[in-house]
């Protein structure tokens, strides 16, 4: 997405990057999810949570943010955010996203496809569902990048 960015290139401008950030406090991250979606907005809480400063945009037409994100089939889930130069898909930890950050690997960015129970915003008392956590790129590669559960 164009504001995103804008955003990376003035924080490179500035000698900012990602994994330099990753050192220290969470960078912010936007996630674009429906306005009536309850689980997205409890794993925008599970970011607060987890230190990561975060704006929320509503959509009605999440299927034109995923497209224009790169998002691969198969690997969809309710909300698509951004973070540094990566695409964050689902319900994927915050841990997970902070390591994605730590590593910079080269990648479009991490997916929990579907809405696995047990995963952040997702809990539903103490079901926890397997689930993985999939690292992809534009070109349709993915490679699991951690489990759960």
């Amino acid at each position: 997405m164009k504001k995103h960015t804008l955003a990376l290139g003035l924080m490179a401008a500035l000698g900012f990057s990602t994994t330099a950030l990753a050192g220290g406090p969470a960078p912010s991250i936007h996630v674009y999810k429906s306005p009536t979606c309850g689980c997205c907005g409890d794993w925008v809480d599970h970011l607060k949570e987890n230190g990561f400063e975060v704006e929320t945009t509503n959509s009605n037409d999440m299927g034109k943010i995923k497209a224009d994100a790169g998002l691969i089939p198969g690997l969809g889930s309710c909300h698509t955010a951004f973070v540094g130069d990566y695409v964050i898909e689902g319900h994927v930890p915050a841990d997970d996203i902070k390591r994605l950050l730590s590593e910079a690997p080269k990648a479009t960015g991490l997916s929990a496809p579907g809405m696995p129970v047990g995963s952040p915003g997702m809990e539903m008392g103490d079901r926890k569902d397997h689930y993985k956590v999939i690292l992809f790129n534009e070109t349709g590669q993915t490679r699991v990048f951690a489990q759960y559960n």
